[in-house]
């Protein structure tokens, strides 16, 4: 019988960082357990001992040998820890906190593609799709880039600072967005603000689950995850039935009630149980000398880079091709974020049998061949069973990287910081990918080279992975990894 070392989350990655600061929570909770003289046991719903992180070849042995310094945790957080409800409705409460917080932050960025459209025509017409497309991508940024400096603060207690300070941050930003004229303007508030407030509060969302569940965590990300979907389905559809009745401006704002609403609930009903003790570093220097932690970095890099294309141009695709009205055409981003709420909860399932990392495998496989099938989408049905099918298999690369990094750690002291370090240099790609797909979009191949190149760029993703696997396992077609 094996000691729980911790238990993995899958996350909205929608990167993706968020697990740093959930698994700084719970290593320390569960290193405290395995130093003790009575070892604490969990068991999943079919009665089987351990976590994912158990059956991974090195991910936890090192961490379990070699545990954090007993004084780093206290006898009371132990004790905290243990007693974890793993249920109930205190716990489940917290986990619809945390899906208002997704839906309002990676829902908001899910949901640029329509603010893509309607800026390309008015707003900012004076404009390319590549330079309005440079809104979202530094919003996407900086949604992660903040976020790694957001857990350490969220370790040292200031859980309420964060949420009360990102929500009110991020609702200015769509407050002052509806205001905007000039392309600067827009930048500023909704590229920037947003981002800034937002990235305030995706760790915070994820990070509390783990003292709330242990062997349920993983449905509970998911769930929350999925809250990022919902909002990409919602948000676009609140736009384009409001904007021709009451202009732009309007319809922002009440996009931006929207979020003061669901955020004040989430600030009234969140709650820390216990303030993690283990402090994380931002910076691990062996890191560089780990080849599969190296080779998977870029993976998300590229993943990044590459499966948001057509989140930003589906819906303009469709109109531009003819194959849908205006007034029709923009429901494919909604139909894209539906799909992807099943891609968000079904893979962690599948994970958590036969390793992450063979799950992400065949979901980037699916997701090059249908990037490169976009280009050929000529009809109705074609265009629905696309962005469907580009939702559910694109949907992985959010909740599957924080497992799979788990997996290549060869101490889990050391996951937080792994994951911060590799999200914060794999986030340049949600910086890059979707401008470069929208310049490509001024080029005579136009959609065919925007498809092309983001089928292209998941390629790349798709060699790095085979790569990192090998890296770790070789050839063991059969490693739980």
């Amino acid at each position: 019988m094996t000691p729980v070392v911790s238990k993995t989350t899958s996350l909205e990655l929608e990167p993706v960082l968020s697990a740093t600061r959930s698994l700084g929570g719970v290593c320390n909770g569960s290193s405290s357990a395995n130093t003790s003289r009575n070892h604490h046991y969990a068991t999943d719903d079919d009665g089987n001992e351990g976590s994912i992180l158990q059956r991974m070849p090195s991910a936890g042995l090192e961490f379990a040998n070699n545990p954090p310094p007993d004084e780093d945790a206290t006898e009371a957080e132990k004790s905290v820890f243990d007693s974890a409800p793993n249920g109930g409705l205190g716990a489940w409460i917290q986990v619809s906190g945390s899906v208002f917080i997704y839906f309002n932050s990676w829902g908001i960025i899910n949901s640029f593609g329509v603010f893509e459209s309607y800026y390309s025509i008015n707003g900012l017409s004076n404009k390319s799709e590549s330079q309005i497309a440079w809104i979202g991508s530094i919003q996407a940024f900086l949604l992660v880039l903040v976020s790694v400096f957001s857990g350490p603060i969220f370790d040292r207690g200031y859980f309420r600072s964060l949420l009360i300070f990102g929500s009110v941050v991020s609702v200015f930003g769509m407050m002052m967005t509806s205001l905007c004229t000039e392309y600067w303007q827009t930048m500023l508030a909704q590229g920037i603000v947003v981002g800034i407030g937002t990235g305030c509060l995706f760790i915070p969302a994820i990070a509390i689950l783990a003292q709330y569940f242990t062997t349920r965590l993983v449905f509970a990300n998911g769930l929350v995850a999925a809250g990022s979907s919902l909002g990409g389905v919602i948000y676009p559809i609140i736009f384009h039935r409001l904007e021709p009745r009451i202009g732009f401006a309007w319809t922002t704002r009440v996009i931006a009630f929207i979020m003061l609403v669901t955020y004040a609930y989430a600030l009234s009903v969140m709650r820390i149980r216990y303030t993690p003790k283990f402090k994380r570093a931002l910076w691990d220097q062996t890191a560089f000398s780990d080849v599969p932690f190296v080779l998977f970095t870029f993976v998300v890099f590229f993943v990044f880079a590459g499966a948001y294309v057509p989140y930003y141009y589906a819906q303009s695709y469709a109109e531009s091709q003819g194959i849908f009205s205006e007034n029709v055409s923009f429901y494919m981003l909604s139909i894209l974020n539906a799909g992807s709420i099943f891609g968000r909860i079904i893979p962690n399932f599948i994970a958590d049998k036969v390793g992450p990392l063979n799950v992400m495998f065949p979901f980037t496989v699916l997701t090059m061949i249908d990037a490169f099938c976009w280009m050929a989408v000529s009809s109705p049905a074609g265009m629905v069973i696309f962005v469907f099918s580009y939702g559910v298999f694109s949907g992985a690369f959010v909740s599957l990287p924080p497992p799979v990094m788990a997996a290549l750690c060869p101490d889990m002291r050391l996951l937080g910081t792994r994951m911060g370090m590799s999200f914060s240099v794999s986030g340049l790609g949600l910086l890059i990918g979707t401008p470069v797909g929208g310049a490509l979009l001024k080029t005579p191949a136009s959609y065919v080279a925007t498809s092309a190149f983001c089928g292209g760029v998941v390629a790349a993703a798709l060699l790095f992975m085979i790569l990192s696997r090998y890296a770790k396992v070789g050839w063991d077609l059969k490693a739980f990894i």
